[in-house]
């Protein structure tokens, strides 16, 4: 693969709904190509690409997979073909977008049973927003109640009218034995072995495809003036013209192919193949935009230009150790090149380049602009920065993040798994960004935030395995605050006499109930000299160690008024301990002669969700005894719901608000204030004593 040029390079990324079936084509085109011997299967565990454990077991991808695949169309042509796999389970959003940001093109795998589902929306929507290229691939043609007629009609009522497809089924579900190549008017058929052969297009077909057939061709040359006064004239251009002008308007997002196909039998992959190479975006169509001294700039895919390489992913390999891949936006890069990280400046020796075909590592002598590769054990290049010349001011541009909305607390094991648990969440972090690893300082807890609770659940089980770090979970401290519940007059007093110097000190405070949210509110009202001004500091500083020290239910104290009106003092015994100790009694005296109000906190809430769901989701938020404050309508027609909502309530919301939406639902959450507990939970906060501490 040493000799690829950029233009022969296809970057090509599939997405989709989970279950659709993207693996299972991605193994199906390895095959094709006779990069593997055997048909890898997701089912029973032998897929090439879902090859760690936490993916074999649970059937299911769960992270970004590369795979350089060597093709030669029908026409002889070659190219290589960078295949990335990618998760479609909501929790790994930022996995696919990582896939996308070094695509050329994006294949949507739609299934032919199921049709559109919002996973598929929403990787469109995001390809949408990156101005990504698109090609659909209808696959389980081969299954029970598949309609492509049916998934095509509901493709274009919700993904757009700009959707046309390239081939038509011929025969459906256990009768489906090949496609009908619309745009060359010619069918292939597949054996049992999955062999092709080509016939003309068969009768039952024949008439549904001259319309299909007329539609593309219309579409096509009305991008390009030439063949369009020719096509209007009663000249039709020979499809091989009608397929080049394709390419440029597919580069374009100008149309959007439809294929369809079987990977469990093999139908279409090859036309799937073929297409990706005759009229896929090369990656010389597609300059990649960064930062040059903060401008928006377009780097174009030059072999012979400067050489700019861009870390998109960092894996943490058992025997290898760090592994980043890379893509090659601009020059040519070779073994052993030393470049310089333009955000941590560490100067990096790229030793031992290679590819990817899942977990086989195939060496390559150099990597030229448009491709991806792979390094090992660079030392500070974390994901998403780039490499150049010393001295370049060359960024990448922000992207958004998936709020995370997960969190759980997690303890060590053991002394052993205690001692090595930083270290190995920094690294686990550092391959998953969408992990969010914190140290709660009031609460003491390690906490780690995930998008949902299968997010959190893999992390965990790939800090076992890869780490050897063992950890139990729990839920996390709400940080619950106490104020007293009515004014009070008290005096705070400390007299001792031990032999020598004694400690005395009086002082007499009014405490009451302060606006919510000013913490503290101490008022100096000492008249006469009662006490000494330089005490009054110490008066303060023991009424502030009141606060931490909690009440009577463990939590902080908060948003208290307290006012200093007398007290007494001794020339000899009185000290800046002796006054702040005194004061620290007397608050703590006000709250058990008072009583105490405990407080939670309270997050105001912003949910997007389709207006069908927005009733179920009201009222899930009244159950969790939210106040709604507005509702509306988003800039795409989905309700938006602002509400303030207790924090303890929306430990799990982000889960359960994606089964009330059928996972389109998104929400983010902020601190926004404190309120009463209502008093038949007060009792169960208690239960978290310490927790504010």
């Amino acid at each position: 693969m040493d000799d690829v040029v950029t233009s022969a390079i296809r970057n090509v990324v599939l997405v989709g709904h989970a279950g659709s079936g993207k693996t299972s084509l991605a193994e199906a085109l390895l095959f094709r190509a006779g990069a593997t011997a055997r048909l890898g299967r997701v089912d029973d565990g032998t897929s090439l690409l879902d090859a760690d454990p936490e993916e074999t077991r649970r059937h299911q991808t769960l992270s970004l997979a590369l795979a350089a695949v060597p093709w030669t169309t029908a026409n002889g042509e070659t190219c290589k073909i960078n295949l990335l796999d990618t998760p479609g389970h909501d929790d790994f959003t930022q996995v696919v977008d990582t896939g996308l940001e070094v695509a050329d093109l994006a294949v949507v795998v739609v299934s032919a049973v199921e049709g559109v589902q919002a996973g598929d929306e929403r990787v469109w929507a995001r390809c949408q927003e990156l101005g990504l290229a698109r090609m659909i691939f209808v696959t389980k043609e081969d299954k029970p109640s598949a309609d492509f007629e049916s998934v095509l009609a509901d493709l274009r009522a919700r993904l757009g009218e700009r959707l046309f497809p390239l081939e038509l089924p011929i025969g459906e579900q256990q009768d489906f034995r090949g496609v009908a190549d619309v745009l060359f008017d010619i069918a292939h058929l597949y054996d049992a072995e999955g062999h092709e052969t080509t016939a003309p297009v068969p009768a039952d077909v024949e008439e549904i495809e001259r319309i299909r057939h007329e539609e593309l061709v219309e579409e096509v040359v009305s991008g390009d003036d030439d063949q369009l006064e020719r096509y209007l004239s009663g000249d039709e251009p020979a499809p091989g013209d009608v397929e080049r002008t394709l390419r440029r308007a597919v580069a374009a997002s100008a149309i959007f192919p439809v294929l369809v196909g079987s990977a469990t039998t093999g139908a279409g992959v090859d036309r799937l193949g073929d297409f990706i190479c005759e009229i896929g975006p090369s990656p010389d169509m597609h300059p990649t935009e960064v930062l040059v001294g903060g401008e928006a700039t377009a780097v174009p895919a030059d072999p012979g230009g400067e050489a700019l390489v861009h870390v998109f992913r960092t894996v943490a390999d058992q025997f290898v150790g760090q592994i980043s891949l890379l893509k090659v936006l601009s020059g040519t890069v070779r073994g052993d090149e030393r470049l310089t990280n333009t955000s941590t400046g560490a100067d990096e020796r790229l030793h031992g380049l290679f590819t990817l075909r899942g977990r086989e590592h195939l060496d390559v002598r150099s990597v030229v602009a448009g491709d991806l590769a792979a390094v090992a054990k660079l030392g500070d290049s974390p994901t998403r920065t780039l490499l150049a010349r010393p001295g370049r001011p060359v960024a990448l541009p922000s992207r958004p993040t998936p709020e995370a909305g997960y969190t759980l607390g997690v303890r060590p094991l053991t002394q052993s798994d205690d001692d090595k648990l930083t270290d190995a969440l920094r690294r686990l972090a550092a391959e998953d960004p969408a992990l969010t690893v914190t140290q709660d300082e009031e609460s003491g807890q390690t906490l780690l935030t995930a998008v949902g609770d299968t997010h959190l659940a893999v992390a965990l089980e790939r800090l076992e395995r890869k780490f050897g770090v063992r950890v139990e979970t729990e839920d996390v401290k709400v940080a619950y605050r106490e104020t007293i519940a009515g004014p009070v007059e008290v005096e705070g007093k400390l007299k001792k006499q031990s032999g020598g110097h004694g400690q005395f000190a009086v002082v007499r405070l009014v405490v009451s109930p302060a606006e919510r949210g000013t913490g503290l509110v101490f008022v100096d009202s000492i008249v006469g000299g009662a006490i000494p001004r330089n005490y009054l500091p110490a008066v303060e500083h023991g009424v502030q160690d009141a606060l931490l020290a909690g009440g009577p239910n463990g939590h902080r104290l908060t948003d208290l008024r307290v006012e200093c009106v007398d007290g007494k003092y001794h020339s000899v015994d009185s000290s800046d301990m002796a006054f702040r100790t005194a004061a620290g009694l007397g608050v703590a005296q006000a709250l058990q002669r008072a009583g105490s109000l405990v407080l939670e906190p309270v997050s105001a809430v912003t949910v997007t969700v389709p207006v069908a769901t927005q009733g179920d989701v009201l009222a899930d938020l009244a159950g969790r005894r939210g106040r709604v404050v507005d509702t509306g309508t988003g800039a795409d027609g989905e309700g938006v719901i602002e509400a303030h909502v207790p924090t303890a309530e929306l430990r799990r919301y982000a889960i359960d608000l994606r089964a009330l939406t059928g996972g389109r639902g998104t929400y983010r959450a902020v601190h926004d204030h404190y309120d009463p507990v209502p008093t038949h939970l007060t009792a169960a906060t208690r239960a978290t004593v310490g927790a504010a501490r």
